[in-house]
């Protein structure tokens, strides 16, 4: 999203793209895949040293949706999933291979995937986003309160969309010039200056229904976006130390997902004993 095909509009005062040697910071994925592979090591362990009754945790409430960042499918938060289900949480899928569509078309995909997951649980569903995720996920908890219970955003700068690194830059670019040349399925101009744009980036900024858990992880060492841009003023900050990739697979933001949704949950049971909602 260069000045030359985003719309400034994504861009407000304040905010900035991380220069070009903050993409170094992003080499430390590399540490946290290490720290994750260790975590889970030592899980399995004690699973071993565990009586088998005992290794089958609780199922919790509200079913998880993850969604993957910008370029990235599903597999991008296998770990994460893995991870959310051995605590309880019964996971599902976007079912993005790759998250390089029309923003509003990906929203559409998205709601009606909350929708088979809501019908088939019969509760609402809690939502965590990576980067493009993440926004996503707000734009479409803003749309469809009856279907979203809670969000949770990792590094998605939803005040300024167009705070990014220059190699995403380059990227949309090449979609971009992909999509004139007649190629389907990918993000158009009008995706990043047009009407579709701005919908999505009003979406996105409208209030949520007061119901709806809302938890923003923001990283003071991402490369990629803005971390200023990611601190929406309707949630609850959650900083942490983490490269903008490997918010999907460090532990120590892993741990800060399950807190989430675990008090979510917490949150919705209280609800339903009280009658407020089912």
């Amino acid at each position: 999203m260069s000045q030359s095909t985003m719309g400034a509009f994504l861009l407000p005062e304040g905010f900035a793209p991380p220069p070009l040697v903050a993409l170094v910071r992003e080499g430390s994925i590399v540490g946290e895949a290490g720290r994750y592979a260790m975590r889970t090591r030592a899980e399995r362990r004690a699973r071993r040293a565990t009586p088998y009754v005992g290794r089958v945790p609780a199922r919790l409430a509200d079913p998880v949706l993850l969604v993957p960042g910008f370029l990235a499918g599903d597999t991008s938060l296998a770990f994460m999933g893995r991870t959310l289900r051995a605590q309880g949480f019964r996971t599902y899928r976007s079912t993005m291979r790759a998250n390089i569509g029309c923003t509003l078309g990906a929203a559409g995909q998205l709601e009606a995937r909350l929708e088979s997951i809501a019908a088939r649980r019969g509760t609402r569903v809690q939502v965590v986003g990576h980067s493009l995720g993440g926004m996503l996920a707000r734009g479409v908890a803003v749309r469809r309160p009856d279907l979203v219970s809670g969000i949770i955003t990792m590094g998605s700068p939803m005040m300024a969309p167009g705070a990014h690194h220059g190699v995403l830059t380059r990227s949309v670019d090449v979609l971009i010039r992909l999509s004139r040349a007649g190629l389907p399925g990918l993000m158009s101009e009008d995706c990043v200056a047009g009407d579709c744009a701005r919908q999505s980036f009003e979406e996105s900024r409208l209030p949520l229904a007061p119901d709806i858990g809302f938890t923003a992880i923001y990283s003071r060492r991402d490369g990629i976006v803005d971390w200023r841009a990611c601190i929406d003023p309707a949630a609850e900050p959650v900083e942490v130390t983490a490269s903008h990739v490997g918010m999907a697979v460090d532990p120590r933001v892993i741990d800060h997902v399950t807190s989430a949704l675990r008090r979510r949950t917490v949150d919705s049971v209280v609800e339903v004993d009280r009658g407020v909602s089912a």
